[in-house]
Order: C-alpha cells, then sequence, then structure tokens
C-alpha cells in the first residue's frame, strides 16, 4: 500500500497511505478496520441489548472487511500489469467509486428514516433492529459501517464496468489477458460474498432487490469482460 502512486489508487488506498506517522501494510490496515468496528458492535449491542442488530452488524463488517482485502487485491494486481495509462486513470484517477458509493449510500439512508417508515406494513427496519428509541451512538455506527459497505459495492461496480471498457477497447497478450480474468473473477466473488447481508433484508423488498440485483450486474458485466477478454486473445 505505501508504494502506491497517489491518482493511481482507490481513495481508500489513498487515505490509509497518507495517513501520518503511520505505514501499515494491507494486513495491519484490514485488521484494524475490522477489529474496531466489530469490537464497537459487540460492545454497543451488548452495552444496549441489541442482539439482533449485533449480529447484523458482524455480517456487514465481515462483508466490508473483505471488500477491503479484494480492494488491495484488485489494486496492486491492476497496478502490477503493463497497459495505456487510461486505464489506470479511469479506473483510479476518476474516483467515480466514491461518487457510486455517496449515491448508494443516500438513497440507503433515504430509504431507511424516509422511504420504509412510510411505506412498511410491518415494523421499519431500524425500529426492528434497533427499538423505537435507537440510541444516537449505535445509529452513528451503523451509519459508518454503512457508508464503509455502500462505498465497497461502488468500487465492485466501478471496477465491473472499467473491465468491460477495457475488453472491448485495451488490447493485451495473453498473459496479461489471464490476470485480468483473474481480477474480474475475484470481483465476482466479492459481489457473492454481499449475499451474506439477505438473511437481514429479507423481509425488505427493496433493500433486496437492490443487493441481489448488484450481485447479478457485477456477475453479468464482469462474466462479459472475461468473454471478450478470452474472444480477443484466442486468436
Amino acid at each position: 500500500m505505501r508504494d502506491a502512486e497517489y491518482g493511481q489508487t482507490w481513495v481508500y488506498e489513498s487515505i490509509v497511505g497518507a495517513l501520518p506517522g503511520l505505514s501499515l501494510s494491507d494486513t495491519q490496515a484490514v485488521a484494524i478496520q475490522l477489529g474496531l468496528f466489530q469490537v464497537a458492535v459487540v460492545v454497543f449491542g451488548l452495552l444496549y441489548g441489541l442482539p439482533e442488530a449485533a449480529i447484523a452488524g458482524t455480517a456487514a463488517v465481515f462483508v466490508a472487511a473483505v471488500g477491503s482485502v479484494a480492494m488491495l487485491r484488485l489494486g496492486h494486481i491492476n497496478r502490477s500489469l503493463d497497459v495505456p495509462h487510461t486505464y489506470y486513470r479511469l479506473l483510479f484517477g476518476s474516483s467515480i467509486e466514491v461518487v457510486l458509493g455517496v449515491l448508494a449510500f443516500i438513497a440507503l439512508v433515504t430509504h431507511l428514516f424516509v422511504f420504509d417508515p412510510l411505506n412498511t406494513d410491518g415494523i421499519p427496519l431500524i425500529t426492528r433492529l434497533f427499538g423505537p428509541e435507537p440510541p444516537v451512538v449505535v445509529i452513528y455506527l451503523t451509519l459508518l459501517v454503512l457508508w464503509d459497505l455502500c462505498y465497497r459495492l461502488g468500487t465492485s461496480w466501478w471496477a465491473a464496468v472499467v473491465s468491460l471498457w477495457r475488453a472491448i477497447r485495451v488490447p493485451v497478450d495473453r498473459e496479461t489477458a489471464q490476470l485480468f480474468i483473474r481480477l474480474d473473477v475475484m470481483n465476482v466473488g466479492f459481489a457473492i460474498i454481499q449475499l451474506v447481508l439477505v438473511p437481514f433484508i429479507w423481509s425488505e423488498t427493496v433493500l433486496l432487490l437492490a443487493i441481489v440485483g448488484h450481485v447479478i450486474a457485477v456477475a453479468v458485466v464482469s462474466t462479459a469482460a472475461i468473454s471478450l477478454t478470452v474472444w480477443r486473445t484466442s486468436g
């Protein structure tokens, strides 16, 4: 992480790599993220008597941590390849993954605090997890974890879109093609991991469709990229 050039990194990598006085390895960065979030989830779950929220929070923290590992692997392998700078500028320099993450987060917050309470036939998800008077600190932690999650989902989607663009526009040799295929498979794997969240939103139709739809979209776009890459290098 420390060797990455800014402008050719995910924003997540840039932030961790720029922290003053710290030089963290990938393992250390993910371990600290996972440890801090998980400890906070467990402590607040016990302190406020919110077992269901703690379990759901653990699943979200797990997905976010897997997303961090996937982002780091995607970043390192991509930067090791000899491809046109345009590709790196599009993938990393545009920071579109942040924009997608922000849009997803705003949509999620709007759903949880506006749409869901007005349109649900039962108990809104926030009330079901945190009770009728949710503790402020718990909601703060929840939104922080959800932002982390949304950012990684945005990164997964952007990586899939850029992979398809690359498969169409960037000619590569067979060895490089194999590495790109590996990256696409890795991205699909991370998307599938997100289905861990499904049991906690099973009764939330909008959220369920959003997660499952995202997974399907990443899988379809990445599969198209893989197919095009194989076809263009098979001749």
